[in-house]
Protein backbone atom coordinates (compact mmCIF):
# COMPACT_ATOMS: atom_id res chain seq x y z
CA UNK A 1 0.00 0.00 0.00
CA UNK A 2 1.38 3.57 -0.79
CA UNK A 3 1.92 6.10 1.89
CA UNK A 4 1.28 9.88 1.76
CA UNK A 5 5.22 10.56 1.58
CA UNK A 6 5.09 7.77 -1.80
CA UNK A 7 1.97 9.71 -2.98
CA UNK A 8 3.55 12.95 -2.64
CA UNK A 9 6.45 11.75 -4.58
CA UNK A 10 4.36 11.03 -7.52
CA UNK A 11 2.43 14.38 -7.27
CA UNK A 12 5.87 15.58 -7.63
CA UNK A 13 6.86 13.36 -10.23
CA UNK A 14 3.73 14.52 -12.35
CA UNK A 15 4.03 18.19 -11.97
CA UNK A 16 7.83 18.14 -13.19
CA UNK A 17 6.84 15.83 -15.66
CA UNK A 18 3.70 18.11 -17.02
CA UNK A 19 4.79 21.56 -16.12
CA UNK A 20 5.16 22.80 -19.87
CA UNK A 21 2.04 21.35 -21.24
CA UNK A 22 -0.44 23.75 -21.87
CA UNK A 23 -3.78 24.45 -20.23
CA UNK A 24 -6.79 22.64 -21.64
CA UNK A 25 -8.50 26.63 -22.48
CA UNK A 26 -4.37 27.57 -23.76
CA UNK A 27 -4.67 24.23 -26.07
CA UNK A 28 -7.71 24.52 -27.31
CA UNK A 29 -7.26 28.38 -28.04
CA UNK A 30 -4.03 27.63 -30.06
CA UNK A 31 -5.64 24.95 -31.93
CA UNK A 32 -8.69 27.09 -32.92
CA UNK A 33 -6.28 30.17 -34.08
CA UNK A 34 -4.44 27.32 -35.94
CA UNK A 35 -7.91 26.28 -37.65
CA UNK A 36 -8.57 29.59 -38.64
CA UNK A 37 -5.08 30.03 -40.37
CA UNK A 38 -6.59 27.02 -42.65
CA UNK A 39 -9.58 28.16 -43.48
CA UNK A 40 -8.12 31.16 -44.65
CA UNK A 41 -5.50 29.56 -46.58
CA UNK A 42 -7.97 26.96 -48.02
CA UNK A 43 -10.06 30.42 -48.88
CA UNK A 44 -6.76 31.75 -50.47
CA UNK A 45 -6.29 28.79 -52.43
CA UNK A 46 -10.16 28.26 -53.96
CA UNK A 47 -9.19 32.05 -54.92
CA UNK A 48 -6.07 31.36 -56.77
CA UNK A 49 -6.73 28.26 -58.34
CA UNK A 50 -10.06 30.14 -60.01
CA UNK A 51 -7.93 33.05 -60.70
CA UNK A 52 -5.05 30.61 -62.50
CA UNK A 53 -7.95 28.57 -64.33
CA UNK A 54 -9.41 32.03 -65.76
CA UNK A 55 -5.95 33.19 -67.20
CA UNK A 56 -5.45 29.65 -68.56
CA UNK A 57 -8.29 30.64 -70.29
CA UNK A 58 -7.04 33.29 -71.74
CA UNK A 59 -3.30 31.95 -72.71
CA UNK A 60 -4.88 29.36 -74.33
CA UNK A 61 -7.57 32.13 -76.34
CA UNK A 62 -4.35 34.20 -77.31
CA UNK A 63 -2.31 31.13 -78.14
CA UNK A 64 -5.47 30.49 -81.43
CA UNK A 65 -5.03 33.80 -82.41
CA UNK A 66 -1.11 33.92 -82.02
CA UNK A 67 0.38 30.76 -83.23
CA UNK A 68 4.16 30.70 -81.98
CA UNK A 69 3.82 33.87 -80.76
CA UNK A 70 3.67 35.35 -84.09
CA UNK A 71 0.36 37.65 -85.20
CA UNK A 72 -0.71 35.51 -88.23
CA UNK A 73 -2.16 38.80 -89.51
CA UNK A 74 1.42 40.15 -90.11
CA UNK A 75 2.92 37.53 -92.03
Amino acid sequence: MLTQDDLNEVEEIIEEKTKNLPTKDEFYKETLRILSKLDDLEISMDIITSRQSEHSDKIEALEKIHPQGIHTATI
